[in-house]
């Protein structure tokens, strides 16, 4: 059962107490990404989820590690397109501690210059460990490709042009005007009592931050196709498709075909492809959703030589499950496994937390347990038929390629 606050200034609290467990995990969410970002501020948000960790006016960057290590607690972060979240995982006799800790980081944080230089070097390097991951660009090469110059298409981690232009007075300045009672929210999952909403109110309520909200660019899905040579062993394809956005309730239909055609083991495309061949190592397709468009995107890295079949063999199961659809012993089965999945994930506090606090901050409808299994059993025959016929549409399809291969490909595909 959820309990729904909202602060003195106006952030909202979503908690959901569960007495037996001995732990309280509580998040920061704030609807900043790198979708709210200028071009000349790429990679901001990320940089300063990195900064809030490196020390407050009262805290030096050890003394916030070592009082949630003492304490046996847990103390992370992450930044995405449309949020970032700031969360920690504590006893429950520990929940003011966590409370205090994540309060000062995100409205004390002390950005000195020199804090911000070690850290812009640490971030360079991600960005060094990203470029040696093809199947990390080749996922934002998807995304730069069917939102062009949007915001949305952008990468996270920014540039190493746009963070050497970051100051300590623009950092500040940049959260000054997206870190709002507007556009932040908390979620609680766990052991915890009333005293903890007093304490919710004391150290985030009490911040005067009630300012006007800085709504994200819109953004729309135009497909093309994009190659990046790079010299590795492996091609790694994208073969995207516009997919659904992320307040659209036929995701439970998208999620029972995906199970069918390229999510895990059992699929067709990794039963047909990999374990019937062995044309490649790794291949599935997933879908990417946010506000106002999405991406449904399906991912394989092979040989550079197997490219051309791969894609063949890629469009043989999308024409298959376009003509045929999916049985009912299909979805009935897709139907428990993804049951199972959800009922799983729900054994943790920490998931229960994340889910309820990324469904705030996107606007989305929190459901219950109960009631997001019977948005699962809702599923049927004809409802899948109709996501496929909405996702995999020709028309929309954008081949997006890394590896070590020249635009001659294109030829061959």
């Amino acid at each position: 059962m959820y309990e729904y606050r909202t602060l003195a200034n106006g952030i909202r609290v979503v908690a959901e107490r569960i007495p037996h467990l001995k732990s309280v995990s509580i998040g920061v969410w704030v609807a900043n990404g790198s979708r709210n970002e200028a071009p000349e501020e790429n990679g901001m948000s990320h940089f300063i989820e990195h900064m809030v960790f490196k020390g407050t006016h009262s805290r030096t960057a050890w003394d916030i590690a070592h009082a949630i290590d003492a304490v046996g607690g847990q103390l992370n972060a992450y930044t995405t397109r449309e949020y970032t979240c700031f969360y920690t995982k504590t006893l429950d006799t520990q929940a003011e501690l966590a409370v205090d800790i994540l309060s000062d980081m995100l409205f004390n944080p002390r950005f000195s210059p020199e804090d911000m230089e070690l850290e812009r070097n640490v971030i360079f390097e991600e960005i060094g460990m990203y470029e040696d991951s093809p199947e990390d660009v080749v996922y934002d090469l998807a995304a730069e490709t069917v939102w062009n110059d949007k915001p949305l298409g952008r990468s996270i981690l920014g540039t190493k042009d746009t963070l050497l232009s970051v100051t300590p007075e623009s950092m500040r300045s940049y959260m000054k005007k997206h870190y709002t009672s507007k556009t932040m929210a908390l979620s609680v999952s766990g052991n915890y009592s009333e005293e903890l909403f007093a304490l919710l109110e004391e150290y985030f309520g009490s911040q005067d931050i009630s300012r006007e909200e800085v709504t994200a660019e819109a953004a729309h899905y135009t497909p093309g196709r994009a190659l990046r040579r790079k010299d590795i062993e492996q091609a790694h394809l994208i073969a995207a498709f516009e997919g659904i956005d992320v307040m659209d309730e036929s995701v439970y239909s998208l999620l029972v075909f995906n199970n069918v055609f390229g999510s895990g083991m059992s699929s067709r495309l990794f039963q047909n492809i990999r374990e019937q061949l062995g044309l490649v190592y790794s291949i599935d397709a997933g879908h990417s959703a946010y506000i106002g468009t999405g991406m449904f995107e399906i991912y394989a890295g092979m040989k550079p030589e197997n490219l051309g079949r791969v894609c063949g063999l890629i469009d043989k199961e999308i024409k298959r499950i376009l003509a045929q659809k999916l049985t009912a012993d299909e979805v009935e089965t897709a139907k428990e496994q993804l049951k199972g999945n959800y009922i799983l994930s729900n054994e943790s506090a920490g998931a229960r937390m994340m889910a309820a606090g990324r469904a705030m901050i996107l606007g989305k409808k929190i459901y219950t347990p109960e009631e997001a299994l019977s948005k699962i059993d809702a599923v049927t025959v004809d409802s899948t038929a109709e996501v496929i016929e909405r996702v995999l549409r020709p028309e929309t399809f954008t081949p997006v390629i890394v590896g070590p291969v020249g635009d001659d490909i294109w030829r061959t595909l």
